[in-house]
């Protein structure tokens, strides 16, 4: 009797592991979503690897800030190409392709999606997420600019770590 339901319990347990194989890809993804939001990256993912965020600057804007970024990281624009919702930028960095995809939302709002291939299989999320980074970046330091609100060295304290460059005026001239 005994030997029967240890049978049953058994029979039981290996019917469901199947079923609970998934679980753990679902943990690790909730889990490196947490990850990001809790160090403030801002960046979404996609479960493939690539990269995205969605910035309220219209395409131009944006594009001419990632050029601007793929420079500063040494990583260099091979071709850029139209397509349906935007551009899409081919660059080439150390052993690794990047493709930038941006996509205009609004008029005044534009999506960036990055990937960096490293071989056929592998794909380098830190590097796609440092290309968005930097993109904001570039991005802050021409708000701030264009705004007045500091010269191109406060911009570039921005870039630097600085999140607000506030000229010093009085009261009323705000």
């Amino acid at each position: 009797m005994e030997y029967k339901r240890s049978s049953i319990r058994v029979v039981a347990l290996l019917g469901i592991l199947p079923l609970l194989n998934g679980c753990a890809a679902v943990a690790l993804t909730v889990l490196s979503v947490g990850a990001g939001v809790a160090t403030g990256t801002s960046v979404s993912y996609t479960l493939d690897g690539v990269a995205y965020r969605t910035f309220t600057a219209p395409l131009p804007q944006v594009e001419t800030a990632t050029r601007t970024a793929l420079d500063k990281m040494g990583i260099k624009v091979e071709a850029t190409a139209k397509t349906e919702q935007g551009k899409a930028i081919k660059a080439i960095g150390n052993e690794r392709d990047i493709e930038v995809d941006l996509e205009m939302v609004t008029a005044k709002t534009t999506r960036i999606r990055t990937v960096a291939k490293q071989g056929v299989f592998f794909k380098d999320r830190a590097t796609a997420t440092e290309i968005i980074l930097q993109t904001e970046k570039v991005l802050d330091m021409d708000v701030a600019t264009a705004i007045g609100h500091g010269t191109r060295d406060a911009a570039k304290a921005v870039g630097e770590g600085v999140k607000r460059v506030v000229k010093s005026a009085p009261d009323d001239e705000w």
